[in-house]
């Protein structure tokens, strides 16, 4: 069981963080929250929020820093577009252990590090109904 505490972001795949951030702000009003570059992945990413900032909605734009990254070949095969939902947890690597025990499909059997220093592992899209899944646990202080 992922015994998920909330929908912690939806990941959306771009080609230029730049050419998205007037729609981001100006036209649907999110909270620009800075970037960051995650080297392991290949990708730069973006937090906006939306919503009440007691409990906003957070939304990672990913944009390729290589051509080899799964999010370029994501655009590539698809385009821009909705890329990962993702939950936050508890203890990832027992979750991982769970699901793996139980015969969920992973696409990592161990967390890695992610933005904000987060922990974070996906789950293939064909044990979760056709949606890239991802498990994130925040670090320390950034819930």
């Amino acid at each position: 069981m992922i015994d998920a505490r909330a929908v912690h972001h939806l990941g959306i795949a771009v080609r230029s963080l730049d050419a998205h951030r007037d729609y981001y702000e100006r036209v649907l009003g999110a909270r620009f929250e800075g970037v960051e570059e995650v080297p392991d992945q290949g990708v730069r990413v973006a937090f906006y929020a939306v919503g009440p900032p007691t409990a906003p909605v957070r939304l990672e734009l990913l944009e390729p820093t290589r051509d080899d990254s799964a999010v370029a070949r994501f655009l590539d095969a698809r385009g821009e577009g909705l890329h990962h939902v993702a939950y936050a947890v508890d203890d990832i690597a027992s979750r991982l252990a769970a699901l793996q025990a139980g015969g969920v499909r992973l696409v990592d059997e161990a967390p890695r590090r992610g933005s904000h220093d987060a922990q974070i592992a996906f789950l293939h899209p064909t044990a979760t109904g056709g949606v890239l899944t991802e498990l994130y646990e925040p670090a320390s202080g950034h819930g």
